[in-house]
């Protein structure tokens, strides 16, 4: 039943069908398995329960918050913050892509809109000071994947929602492991920057500049606390604190005069069409999870992997490879949502946390963001550099296996994800 399924879903992908009918086409012929008359009680009642969790509405506000903050010019001050902090090193400008993830990722929450918001400004301005349009191109898909990391998450927030886990426990399981990919990065673009001799060419700020372009910022970077500490104190829920968000990031751009009637509409136009999609996905893909499990198809997989519970390290690893393998191949929202009902019990039964497998989850599925063929930053990143989509998949590589070394990190080192919130008391 599993592998006819996946061959459904394969072709109607490959014929260009749009991606939660193929989800639905794919459960249709499972339910024809199980129990044909099932398809019109359990169908329509699956794919709606599949969104009617009050907790999703986070991710509509997030996604808003964002777009907010982009048609109001707070991304255009967070970039110049960084700009400021590391400009002025030598590759600074990649630097300055890297750090601008950072603080754009404490806000959205989402790798495409990251790779889009900041690469059309960031890839040409990169180019100017000496780097290949492909290097440019990659750090900018490739640093797009802190987004997903530091809270606030939109995976995180679907994962929370199929298992239980405190959001505010994810969010700062994230901070950590969110900084260290950055870190990466840029230890990636120091490399380039010395292999290809390319120099400094800014200067250190003065104190006044400093003290200006961080004012300046302020109302941006204040942004993240507002996210996180409101979750992490228990002041409000995760969709609360969204709309408080929302409201801030709206309120700062009519105080600087930024905003108006019609950029407003523009993010609210934008923030409809991807949470649009996302959502047709998750009630397709819960469709499908609610089939598998009904066939047991969980207990099969704990089953294959009962020899290996004592060892925590082996599990994590071979559950990554799983969720690896099918993030090239599957669209990630729907991958998080079919693979985190099957895997959880085994995890669970190898004495794994929760919050860490959400963590390592996360940046699994992130990572698929950025390999072939359905890597969707990459897609985005040679629309807005101009380069061909085969030559920047050729030249990702690097990036890829940059994020899977942090991804052992993780996985070798917990206390890295379980540190911070076992400070702030929001351990499983």
């Amino acid at each position: 039943m599993t592998l006819t399924m996946l061959i459904v879903f394969l072709v109607h992908v490959l014929l260009g069908v749009p991606l939660f009918i193929s989800l639905l086409a794919a459960a249709a012929v499972g339910f024809m398995f199980v129990d044909p008359s099932m398809i019109p009680r359990m169908m329509p009642q699956q794919f709606f329960s599949g969104i009617n969790v009050f907790s999703l509405m986070a991710i509509p506000l997030f996604v808003l918050a964002g777009n907010l903050m982009n048609v109001s010019g707070l991304t255009d001050r967070l970039m110049a913050f960084a700009k400021l902090l590391v400009g002025h090193l030598r590759g600074g400008m990649g630097h300055v892509n890297v750090v601008s993830s950072v603080f754009f990722a404490g806000v959205n929450g989402s790798a495409v809109a990251d790779t889009s918001a900041l690469g059309s400004l960031l890839i040409p301005t990169m180019r100017k000071e000496g780097y290949s349009t492909s290097f440019a191109a990659g750090l900018t898909a490739g640093s797009s994947l802190i987004g997903p990391i530091i809270p606030p998450s939109i995976f995180m927030i679907l994962y929370a929602s199929l298992t239980n886990t405190s959001v505010g426990g994810l969010f700062l399981a994230g901070v950590i492991p969110g900084l260290i990919l950055g870190l990466a990065f840029m230890g990636m673009n120091v490399w380039y920057a010395w292999k290809h001799g390319l120099e400094s060419r800014g200067r250190f700020p003065t104190i006044g500049e400093f003290a200006w372009t961080a004012l300046s910022a302020l109302p941006a970077l204040i942004a993240p606390f507002i996210i996180v500490t409101g979750i992490v104190i228990g002041l409000v829920t995760p969709t609360e604190s969204g709309a408080l968000t929302v409201a801030y990031v709206a309120l700062c751009g009519l105080v600087l005069g930024t905003l108006n009637i019609s950029a407003f509409w523009r993010a609210v136009v934008e923030t409809t069409k991807l949470t649009s999609a996302i959502f047709l996905i998750m009630a397709a893909s819960t469709t499908v999870s609610w089939l598998l499990a009904y066939a047991q198809v969980p207990n099969q997989f704990v089953s294959l992997l009962s020899p290996y519970v004592d060892h925590p390290v082996v599990v994590l690893l071979m559950i990554s490879g799983i969720c690896f393998l099918t993030g090239m191949f599957m669209e990630e929202v729907s991958a998080l949502m079919l693979l985190t009902p099957i895997v959880v019990p085994v995890a669970l039964s190898a004495g794994i946390d929760p919050i860490h497998l959400g963590v390592v989850i996360t940046l699994n599925i992130t990572i698929a963001l950025i390999t072939p063929p359905m890597g969707a930053c990459v897609y985005v990143a040679a629309a807005v550099s101009g380069l061909d989509i085969v030559s920047l998949f050729r030249t990702i590589w690097p990036f890829v296996l940059t994020a899977l070394f942090v991804l052992l990190l993780l996985i070798l080192f917990p206390p890295l994800t379980l540190w911070l919130p076992a400070v702030f008391g929001m351990g499983s």
